[in-house]
């Protein structure tokens, strides 16, 4: 599969608002101060499915194609999905609708219902913003579980083939460009961002069960990816992160992050076991800043859920790129405990579940944590660590100073015109400003649970919310407002201010 860069003007020129536009009456397509963020509809109907198909990735659908039932086929198909056109809504501060503009299909899609697509990133020249889908048209079945050309696993049920995509959108002409990826085969990119000329990307790679050389070609495919967004090469990508444990091995190989080099508190002098080959490293947001990029990892039982550092402090000043030999570190100060021993009975330990994060400044971190992911009324269920945690660097240590919750997990349930309740959980992806006064301003998209089973969570209508902390906020007296809340079919993915 080629890869391909494809230039489409997508926007029309929203409503002119006080104060918007230059002195020689040019208006950009997105207002310095407005918010981005991307939305994704399910556009299937009942033909989509038929109920008794074979699905994908196996097992007879038990449900047709209409919504929200179609999304029950999680069951016999542990990888469905449909694809889905993708919008960008532009709104204003608080909340009010500017216009809704339809991205092509032809050009990019996502998959509905994976819950952790569609962030939005910031270029480091802050002149455009970026986001990752599939070269894949609409209502295709499993297509955030199928192969892409780099790495064609034999042993994924799911047989086909897409490339994953990066789409670049151009602040002031609403230009946009697409560029096909080879990365994540049999998984999915969660994010992009364009730092001197090179997309970086994070996500992850692998849906069979195949030996450790397959596995170890999936490592190479997955965590942090980048590709320069001007080559017309292959699509082919370059795995940042230097290799660690042998390659061909079902255990320890991994690119950047080995949980073996963490210390295991329970063994004093020794190092964790190493995890499966490839998992280590399965990110789901990503910033710059500083010139210096930082990936987070919050899901699977593998790894560290805990936020990190790729390659060196600064090493994207003056025009500079990561190369493929660089270390994938923990903060000093975030989580450092292994997920699977965390998750084991035996020595159950609340850990958190970053997905995005942003900077207000050089000392100030916030990272919007997605919950646990425990259903309504389910046993176990630990909120800790969810909504906002506010970190502070003390002594080159990173110390959570607080987690925002109010307004956010104590919200009544809601329904957005579904049988069931759903609520909200955490936050997934993030982004802010920083005021005059000393105070950020922070938007996000949440992450949802509900009280039924049967279905894949990740369809449930989620919401953008907002929150102000300043030096005498406390969890106490800061709670967050909800801006908008999807309707049902309708999932927001990542959100951005416009500089």
């Amino acid at each position: 599969m080629s890869r391909c860069r494809i230039l489409a003007t997508l926007f029309c020129v929203p409503m002119l608002l006080p104060g918007c536009g230059s002195n020689d009456g040019h208006v950009p397509a997105f207002h310095s101060g407005n918010l981005i963020v991307t939305r994704t509809v399910y556009a299937g109907t009942a033909s989509t499915v038929s109920v008794g198909q074979t699905l994908p990735g196996g097992g007879l659908a038990i449900a047709d194609g209409t919504f929200p039932n179609v999304f029950k086929n999680e069951v016999p198909d542990p990888s469905f999905g449909v694809t889905s056109p993708i919008f960008l809504d532009q709104r204003l501060p608080g909340g009010g609708l500017v216009g809704t503009v339809a991205v092509d299909p032809a050009l990019i899609t996502s998959s509905f219902a994976s819950k952790a697509e569609l962030g939005l990133s910031l270029s480091t020249d802050r002149l455009a913003v970026s986001f990752m889908g599939y070269k894949a048209a609409v209502n295709l079945l499993d297509v955030s579980a199928s192969n892409t050309a780099a790495v064609v696993d034999p042993t994924n049920l799911v047989k086909s083939v897409y490339a994953r995509a990066v789409a670049l959108v151009n602040l002031d002409s609403g230009q946009v460009a697409v560029t096909n990826v080879n990365a994540y085969s049999g998984n999915n990119g969660r994010g992009a961002v364009l730092a001197n000329g090179t997309f970086y990307m994070v996500g992850n790679a692998g849906n069979g069960s195949g030996d450790g050389f397959i596995l170890s070609a999936l490592s190479d495919n997955t965590g942090v990816q980048a590709i320069s967004a001007t080559n017309s090469g292959s699509g082919d990508t370059t795995v940042i992160g230097e290799a660690l444990g042998t390659y061909g091995s079902t255990v320890g190989y991994q690119r950047g992050f080995s949980l073996a080099q963490v210390p295991d508190p329970a063994h004093p002098g020794k190092n964790y076991a190493p995890d499966k080959t490839g998992k280590d490293c399965n990110f789901r947001g990503l910033t710059i800043f500083n010139n210096t990029l930082y990936v987070t990892k919050g899901s699977g039982s593998n790894g560290v859920n805990s936020v990190y550092q790729v390659g060196g402090a600064g090493a994207l000043a003056i025009g500079g790129n990561l190369g493929g030999n660089v270390a994938i570190s923990i903060l000093p100060g975030f989580n450092a405990i292994s997920e699977k021993v965390a998750e084991t009975p035996a020595t159950l330990t609340p850990t958190p579940h970053p997905f995005g994060i942003w900077f207000g400044d050089a000392n100030t971190l916030f990272v919007a944590d997605e919950g646990d992911g425990v259903r309504l009324g389910g046993a176990g269920k630990v909120a800790t660590f969810a909504g906002l945690g506010e970190y502070k660097l003390v002594g080159g240590t990173w110390t959570r100073v607080a987690t925002f919750q109010a307004g956010l997990l104590d919200q009544a349930t809601y329904t957005a015109g579904l049988p069931w309740n759903i609520r909200t959980d955490g936050l997934r992806n993030l982004s802010g400003r920083a005021n005059g006064d000393g105070s950020f301003t922070l938007y996000a998209t949440t992450s949802t649970v509900s009280d039924e089973s049967a279905h894949d969570a990740g369809a449930d209508p989620n919401q953008l919310v907002t929150i102000t902390v300043g030096a005498n906020s406390t969890p106490a007296n800061t709670a967050f407002t909800v801006l908008q809340t999807a309707q049902a079919g309708e999932r927001l993915g990542g959100v951005v201010v416009v500089p």
